[in-house]
């Protein structure tokens, strides 16, 4: 006859505690759920903005063409005999900072329209369903960094051409022209470039983007230049007078025509602008697959 076996010790269950994760049909998932917001976004589209190349290209290549240039203009006058006549020293980086911003609104475009050609907007998205969020850290984050780099861009050219320019005649620029000279035109400048983000969210193609920018900011200019017939004078008058490179000639208080923007006119009109084409941008992407 066997003997019965001693009965064996059961373990002890352990002890589950749920997680703070949503429950599926007896399910609950241990990974916890973390609401997210707009400084999540912003985390993301910075990690993105200062890891691609093209921010590092795009803006080197604006500082050596702000700086370069800006100097360049100053020192050929500063060698030379000629008299300023009581003029505006910072006037001489208008130059670098025109052909520069093809740089911001090359940036601009790319931030968003890359995305749309690599497919990197589907990651983006499914991270971040909210799309107007998505476009709202895009432009916070890029416009910080193009205010700042212009600005340290404008102000360094800004304080070398008034040290060059003190003995050709040039006179001592006023509290506000130092202001609108550096501060007011970088904020000019990035708005511009803003607006090219936005732009290359509405169009989603790099190329496409770019050459609208550059041909807003250009084409007005060109085309008046050709307008000889005395019936297109008004149109052409307008044309000079809201060109983007004589509404950022005015920060310097150098327009090339007598009438049109003055004072801060310039920023308050791309501003708007900007405004408007943002309240767009997000309209479409509402609507659009992505």
């Amino acid at each position: 006859m066997s003997t019965p076996q001693p009965p064996m010790p059961q373990a002890a269950a352990p002890n589950w505690q749920a997680a703070p994760g949503p429950s599926y049909g007896g399910y609950t998932s241990p990974i916890p759920v973390v609401r997210t917001h707009l400084g999540h976004a912003l985390a993301s589209e910075w990690t993105k903005i200062k890891s691609v190349r093209s921010t590092l290209w795009t803006l080197g290549v604006f500082v050596v063409l702000v700086v370069g240039i800006g100097l360049l203009a100053a020192a050929v006058v500063s060698n030379s005999s000629s008299e300023l006549n009581d003029e505006n020293p910072l006037s001489y980086g208008f130059f670098g900072l025109l052909l520069g911003c093809m740089c911001v609104i090359t940036l601009g475009v790319l931030t968003t329209a890359s995305e749309y050609g690599t497919g990197m907007i589907r990651t983006t998205m499914t991270a971040c369903p909210s799309r107007g969020r998505v476009l709202a850290a895009k432009s916070i984050v890029f416009f910080g960094v193009a205010f700042v780099v212009t600005l340290a861009a404008s102000t360094f050219v800004a304080f070398v051409d008034a040290s060059l320019l003190e003995n050709n005649g040039a006179r001592d620029p006023s509290a506000s022209e130092w202001f609108k000279g550096t501060v007011g035109v970088s904020l000019y400048i990035a708005l511009l470039g803003l607006l090219s983000l936005i732009i290359g969210s509405i169009i989603r193609h790099s190329a496409g983007a770019i050459t609208v920018m550059i041909g807003a900011v250009l084409a007005p200019l060109v085309i008046a230049l050709f307008m000889f017939s005395q019936s297109l004078e008004g149109v052409r008058q307008r044309l000079f007078e809201y060109s983007i490179p004589n509404q950022m000639s005015v920060f310097y208080s150098n327009s090339l025509t007598d009438s049109g923007p003055s004072g801060w006119d310039p920023l308050w009109i791309i501003v708007g602008v900007t405004a408007v084409a943002f309240a767009g941008a997000v309209a479409l992407l509402e609507k659009r697959d992505v």
